[in-house]
């Protein structure tokens, strides 16, 4: 289904997917550590997570097609390329054993990091993009999920801002330094306040919220149109809700378990 809605999207995702599993294989042989974990680790997130989120889109994209197709087209390879050189500079700096976000420690490491930058920048305007389109347009999709959609994309350039944040800090963490005790895996600072749960949490409303509406619209078949998305809309809100109050809490300085102390 994925490759019949979009074949690049789908491709570049099943290629990120299949980095990141082959990734996943040879974390036991790798001993070196970048930020107190296995340097391998944050590759692995990003392949996976942008596998999920070039699949969103080739789902996405189809409504969009019978009156934008040149649009749809530009959207599918210019998204699919940021995440190509995204993580081809994360893997490469992970192979030389170092930082691949907020380093400027050498020429070559300011030089990656800029062209990290300068794509996501691009990815951002990107689905802003299409975020309009999805606001202008009407698909012949139930109301719900339609709007599931649109707020997904509104909370997921939040999250996008957020990400925009840390690097105007040249760090995630706020009050101790990157490299502090943290969660297992996702790393996320015990010790102070870190701005990737709200970036996490906000960039993952893109598949979230259109879930929402799509099972609303699915299973409340007797609701009204209004109703249905009147609830797709709370759920968003409260969502948003909780990003924001997660960006205040690291913005804070506070660590996400002093919540559950």
């Amino acid at each position: 289904m994925l490759h019949q809605g979009n074949a690049v999207l789908a491709i570049i995702g099943l290629a990120h997917l299949i980095a990141g599993l082959l990734l996943v294989l040879y974390l036991p042989f790798e001993s070196r550590q970048v930020l107190g974990i296995n340097l391998w680790i944050k590759p692995i997130k990003f392949y996976l997570s942008s596998a999920i989120y070039l699949w969103t889109f080739a789902l996405f994209l189809p409504y969009l097609e019978p009156r934008h197709p040149k649009a749809v087209r530009f959207i599918a390879w210019s998204i699919s390329i940021a995440m190509i050189v995204e993580n081809a500079c994360i893997t490469v700096q992970a192979a030389r054993g170092t930082l691949s976000h907020f380093n400027e420690t050498s020429p070559f490491d300011g030089i990656v990091f800029g062209i990290m930058g300068m794509f996501i920048a691009f990815n951002t305007i990107v689905v802003l993009h299409a975020t309009l389109l999805f606001f202008l347009t009407s698909p012949v999709i139930a109301r719900p999920y339609l709007w599931g959609i649109r707020l997904g994309l509104l909370i997921f350039m939040f999250g996008s801002m957020i990400g925009g944040m840390m690097v105007g800090l040249r760090s995630h963490n706020v009050g101790v330094t990157m490299g502090e005790a943290g969660l297992p895996f996702v790393n996320w600072s015990t010790q102070g306040g870190d701005l990737r749960i709200a970036h996490f949490l906000g960039l993952h409303g893109l598949q979230i919220i259109p879930l929402v509406g799509y099972l609303i619209a699915r299973f409340e078949k007797a609701t009204t149109a209004f109703r249905s998305v009147l609830y797709v809309l709370l759920v968003a809100i409260a969502y948003a809700g909780v990003t924001a109050l997660l960006y205040g809490q690291a913005m804070s300085g506070y660590p996400l378990i002093a919540a559950f102390k």
